[in-house]
C-alpha cells in the first residue's frame, strides 16, 4: 500500500543530531521555517493596524494645544485633526483580518505539524519504548504539549512581538520629541531585564515539575479506565478514587506553587511600573511647569509611556506562558529526538513468500532484565507446518511469537524467513503477509466491515463475504440490524469475547497470510464459543505456515509438531502422541492441565 508523503511533515528538522543540543528557542525557529514570509507580512500589517494606539497620543497633545493656544490656531484644525484619527481607527478592522490571516496559516500549520510528525514517530518506535513511556504520557505530549507550543507561538505572534513594537515605536516617538524624557523612558529596559533574571529559574523548575506531574496523571487516568471492569468487579471505587484524589492532591500543590509565583512575579511587575508611571507624570509635569514643553504633551508622554509600561508589563507577563511553551518543546522532543526505532531496515524479499522460518541458536533478553528470555533456541519450520508452544507462564513463548514478527530484534543467533535473515528482510512487506490473532484482540470504535478490512480500501464485497462465512459469522451478521455496519463501541465493547475472535480471524483471512500468529485465541471462551472461533482457525491455518501459543488440548492437539519451552530453552519437541509417550515435560503439563 503506497504511503502519501505527509504535507505536515516536520521530520527532516528532528533528524539532525543539533537539534537534541538546542535551546528550545533555536528549535522554535527552526519550526517556523517556510513561513517567515507569512510571519513578516503579519507583523507589517500588526503595524498599521495599530497605527491609532501611537498617533492618538499625538491627536490629544494637538486637541489639547489648539484648545489651550486659540490664537495660534484655526478652527478647521480640530476637523483636520477628527478625520485623521477616524481614517486611522477605522482601517483596524481589515488591515487586523489579514494580520490574523497571515500568523494564523502559519501558527495551524505547524501545529498540525508537530501532532502529524509525533504520529509518524510513534509509528516507528519500537514495541518496547511504548511499555516505558506509557499510553497516558503519550497523549499527553500528543495534545497538552503541543497545544501549549501553539499557545507559545500565539503569544510570541499576540503578546511579545506587539509589545517589542509598542516599545520601539514608542522610544522613537519620544525620542523624535524630547531627549530628555526619552533617556527616562529607556531606564525602565534594565528594571524588565532584572526582573526575569530574577525569576527565571524558579519559574523554570516549576513548569517542569507541574508538567511530570500532569504527564503522570495522564498516565494513571489512562490506566484507571482500562482497570474500571477489574475496579467494579472487586468493590474497589472508592479505593480508586483515594488514589486518584493523592495524585490530584500532588497536581494542586504543584499547580498553586506555579501560580502564586507568577502572580508574585506580575504583580511585582505592575507595583514597579505603575511607580515608574506616576514618576514620569510629575517630571514631564515639572518641566512642562519650567515652560520646557506645552501643557498637552504632558499627556501625549504619558501616553507613550503608559505605552511602554505596558509592552515591557506584556512582555514580563508573558514570560511565564512562554516557559510553559518551551517546557513543552523539551518534553515533544524526547519522542521526536528518541533513537529506540525498530531495528530492521532491510530491502530484501523473496519474489513469493512460503513461509519458510529457521532458528539459528537465537537468544534474547528483555532491557533491565538479567535473565534471558530466550536462550540458545534452535527449530526450522517448514513452509505450512503449524507448531504448538507451549510451557509455563515466562518460559519464552510469547518472546518467540515476538520475534517472528520482528516487533524485537535478536541479540545472539539469527531468525531466517525464506532464507533471508530478518534483519536484511522489508520488515513492512513481510508483516503484510503476516495474520496476528491474540488472546485479547484490538477492535476500534468503527463497524465490524471497518474492522475486518483494516487497511485495505475496495475489498471486492464477494471475497468479503466468502471471509465472512469462513470465520463464522455469517449467523452473527445476519442477527444486526445493520449487519456489517454495525458499530462494535470502543474495544469491541458491544461484541462477546467469541465474536471479536471471529472479527480477528476475518481479519486475518481477507489478508490472505502466509504465516499466522495465534496466541492463547481461545483461552477466555466458552466452550461453543471456542467451537466456532476453533474452525475459524482451522480454515485459517490452512495451507499456511502457523505458530500456536496454548494451553488448551483442543488447540494444541492438531499441530504438526509442540515444541515444549521451560526457562527460555526448547526442553521437548515431537507430536502430541509422542511427547505423551515420552512422560516428560509435556506430559507433567498436559496431567496438571487436566487435573
Amino acid at each position: 500500500m503506497p504511503v502519501k508523503t505527509s504535507p505536515y511533515d516536520l521530520t527532516e528538522i528532528f533528524q539532525n543530531e543539533e537539534v537534541g543540543k538546542a535551546k528550545p528557542s533555536k528549535i522554535l525557529f527552526k519550526l517556523y521555517k517556510g513561513h517567515w514570509g507569512k510571519l513578516a507580512l503579519s507583523v507589517f500589517f500588526y503595524i498599521i493596524k495599530s497605527s491609532p494606539v501611537w498617533i492618538l497620543p499625538m491627536i490629544t497633545a494637538n486637541v489639547i494645544n489648539i484648545a489651550t493656544e486659540p490664537e495660534d490656531h484655526r478652527l478647521s484644525d480640530f476637523l483636520v485633526n477628527f478625520l485623521i484619527i477616524l481614517i486611522v481607527i477605522l482601517q483596524n478592522i481589515p488591515m487586523h483580518t489579514v494580520h490574523v490571516h497571515f500568523y494564523s496559516r502559519a501558527l495551524r500549520h505547524v501545529e498540525a505539524g508537530l501532532r502529524a510528525t509525533l504520529v509518524r514517530k510513534l509509528q516507528h518506535l519500537s514495541i518496547g519504548y511504548y511499555g516505558e513511556l506509557g499510553a497516558g504520557r503519550i497523549q499527553s505530549k500528543v495534545l497538552r504539549d503541543v497545544e501549549a507550543i501553539e499557545m507559545l507561538s500565539r503569544q510570541i505572534m499576540l503578546g511579545l512581538m506587539p509589545a517589542a513594537i509598542n516599545l520601539l515605536i514608542a522610544v522613537v516617538l519620544t525620542a523624535a520629541q524630547s531627549l530628555t524624557v526619552t533617556i527616562f523612558f529607556v531606564f525602565t529596559v534594565p528594571v524588565s531585564v532584572g526582573f526575569i533574571y530574577l525569576f527565571r529559574n524558579k519559574i523554570n523548575k516549576t513548569n517542569r515539575e507541574f508538567r511530570t506531574s500532569i504527564e503522570e496523571m495522564s498516565g494513571k487516568v489512562s490506566e484507571m479506565v482500562e482497570m474500571i471492569p477489574v475496579t467494579r468487579a472487586y468493590g474497589l471505587e472508592e479505593w480508586e478514587i483515594q488514589k486518584m484524589d493523592a495524585k490530584l492532591d500532588k497536581i494542586k500543590k504543584k499547580g498553586y506553587q506555579l501560580d502564586i509565583l507568577e502572580g508574585y512575579f506580575q504583580s511585582s511587575n505592575w507595583v514597579t511600573f505603575q511607580v515608574f508611571q506616576v514618576f514620569c507624570l510629575f517630571f514631564t509635569a515639572y518641566l512642562a511647569y519650567q515652560g520646557k514643553m506645552p501643557v498637552g504633551d504632558i499627556v501625549m508622554y504619558q501616553g507613550y509611556f503608559t505605552m511602554i509600561l505596558g509592552a515591557v508589563g506584556g512582555i514580563l507577563n508573558v514570560y511565564p506562558i512562554i516557559m510553559k511553551g518551551f517546557e513543552s518543546i523539551y518534553s515533544v522532543t524526547e519522542i521526536l529526538l528518541s533513537h529506540e526505532t525498530e531495528n530492521f531496515r532491510g530491502k530484501k524479499f523473496p519474489s513469493e513468500l512460503k513461509g519458510h522460518i529457521r532458528f539459528d541458536h537465537v537468544s534474547f533478553k528483555y532491557p533491565n532484565s538479567e535473565r534471558h528470555a530466550v536462550k540458545d533456541f534452535h527449530l526450522e519450520v517448514k513452509p505450512g507446518e503449524t507448531v504448538a508452544l507451549v510451557g509455563e507462564s515466562g518460559s519464552g513463548k510469547s518472546t518467540l511469537l515476538h520475534l517472528i514478527i520482528g516487533f524485537y530484534k535478536a541479540q545472539g543467533g539469527n531468525v531466517y524467513i525464506d532464507g533471508i535473515p530478518i534483519h536484511e528482510i522489508d520488515i513492512k512487506k513481510y508483516r503484510r503477509s503476516l495474520a496476528i490473532v491474540l488472546q485479547e484482540n484490538i477492535l476500534f470504535s468503527g463497524t465490524i466491515r471497518d474492522n475486518i478490512t483494516y487497511g485495505l480500501p475496495g475489498v471486492d464485497e464477494e471475497k468479503l463475504k466468502s471471509v465472512i462465512a469462513m470465520a463464522n459469522l455469517l449467523e452473527l451478521i445476519e442477527r444486526l440490524p445493520a449487519g456489517l455496519d454495525t458499530r462494535v463501541g470502543e474495544h469491541g465493547s458491544k461484541l462477546s469475547g467469541g465474536q471479536k475472535q471471529r472479527i480477528a480471524i476475518a481479519r486475518a483471512l481477507i489478508r490472505d497470510p502466509k504465516i499466522i500468529i495465534l496466541d492463547e485465541a481461545t483461552a477466555s471462551l466458552d466452550n461453543k464459543s471456542e467451537k466456532l472461533v476453533q474452525d475459524a482457525i482451522e480454515k485459517l491455518k490452512k495451507g499456511r505456515t502457523t505458530f500456536i501459543v496454548a494451553h488448551r488440548l483442543s488447540t494444541i492437539r492438531s499441530a504438526d509438531r509442540i515444541v515444549v519451552m521451560d526457562k527460555g530453552r526448547m526442553v521437548e519437541t515431537g507430536s502430541y502422541d509422542e511427547l505423551m509417550e515420552r512422560k516428560g515435560k509435556f506430559y507433567e503439563l498436559q496431567k496438571i492441565s487436566m487435573a
